[in-house]
């Protein structure tokens, strides 16, 4: 099974080819995977590199450094940023919640110096200069946080993943082409609104790009999303699931826009982290993404960002930077995907119901 993953983060994800340096971040933990990477990339004469991460060591770094050090960019990692032609970024946490206990100025601090290789992920990617996927591999602290025992987890990351399809890179090609036909109706609209169970939401997306996330940049994939007018959004919206940023959990999560800024932030656990993150720059506090889950698949909340943003029957915004293949302007140190589940809710463009109850209208796709 993780050769057949291999093979599929190398050939279809990133498209390895030779001459490629490609660089593989994981934690210890996912080492038989990153093994069989390495057996994948070095036969297409594709260059790997090994950034093992480590959970206690990161505390470290955010605990004892001085503010200069928190504040300092890497020479090494701007080369890398600017150099490298591919990555696959595997989360392999062994500890899920290693910041917890570090002060949120230290984090919101860490955050803003690392906006430049942020921008300079963004632009490369825009360009087409960087090929990237980010994917997810069951460890023991994963599969504690999803309150799944390890086998079922395994279980429920195979199947997202879509492992056991006899072919899975063509399962990948057919939830592309129903994703195409969302963007395909999404392109023509000008205004969206998300009404329902704790949301009355407003914004503007005309003239913006929609992106299907065919699992190529992230896998499993299984979304499409643009970025909203940035002074468009105005309403309220209350998140369904936690907000997580860096391990800390942020619960009961309510936004109030107006001119596309949040006004008002309250949160049942953790206001003030929600408020210092919002305060990191100027475009933390503005959408820089609207998307739509279409992986039904992924059937359960898990605390990890990759898995739940894809959710089937739920939407997700993010706060702070936009991607720039979306057409959006927002630029920010962070970008924190916030989910609503709309199984409950209905969403009109230009004032025509086109989803409800968690899925698009099989008459308009």
């Amino acid at each position: 099974m993780l050769n057949k993953f291999a093979k599929l983060l190398v050939n279809y994800c990133i498209r390895a080819s030779s001459g490629d340096e490609v660089r593989i971040s994981a934690t210890y933990d996912a080492m038989p995977l990153v093994r069989e990477l390495w057996v994948e990339l070095v036969k297409v004469s594709a260059y790997p590199h090994l950034n093992l991460v480590d959970e206690v060591l990161d505390e470290i770094f955010y605990r004892y450094s001085d503010e200069e050090l928190l504040k300092r960019v890497s020479k090494i990692d701007r080369y890398v940023y600017e150099n490298i032609d591919a990555t696959i970024s595997i989360i392999s946490s062994t500890h899920t919640k290693h910041l917890v206990n570090v002060d949120s100025e230290r984090i919101r601090m860490r955050s803003q110096a690392l906006r430049v290789l942020n921008e300079t992920f963004l632009r490369r990617d825009s360009e087409g200069s960087l090929r990237w996927t980010v994917t997810i591999y069951p460890t023991k602290a994963l599969a504690q946080e999803a309150g799944m025992s390890l086998i079922a987890y395994e279980d429920f990351i195979y199947r997202a993943l879509k492992l056991y399809e006899e072919d899975v890179i063509s399962a990948w090609v057919k939830q592309a082409e129903g994703q195409g036909k969302v963007i395909n109706l999404l392109e023509g609209v000008s205004e969206l609104r998300f009404l329902g169970d704790g949301v009355d939401l407003t914004l503007r997306v005309d003239g913006r790009k929609w992106i299907n996330d065919d699992g190529r940049k992230n896998m499993p994939g299984g979304e499409v999303y643009t970025a909203p007018i940035e002074d468009s959004a105005e309403g309220f919206i209350v998140f369904t699931y936690p907000a997580i940023w860096r391990g800390v959990e942020v619960e009961g999560v309510k936004l109030v826009f107006k001119h596309g800024v949040v006004v008002d932030a309250t949160a049942v656990k953790g206001e003030q982290f929600l408020k210092k993150i919002l305060s990191v720059d100027e475009g933390s506090r503005r959408i820089g993404e609207i998307a739509f889950g279409l992986n039904y698949g992924i059937d359960a909340f898990t605390k990890q960002i990759l898995l739940d943003e894809k959710m089937g029957g739920t939407i997700h915004l993010a706060l702070g930077s936009a991607y720039p293949t979306t057409g959006g302007t927002n630029k920010s140190a962070i970008h924190w995907d916030l989910i609503k589940d709309m199984r409950h809710g209905k969403v009109f463009a230009d004032g025509d119901l086109i989803y409800s109850e968690g899925k698009f209208l099989s008459d308009v796709i």
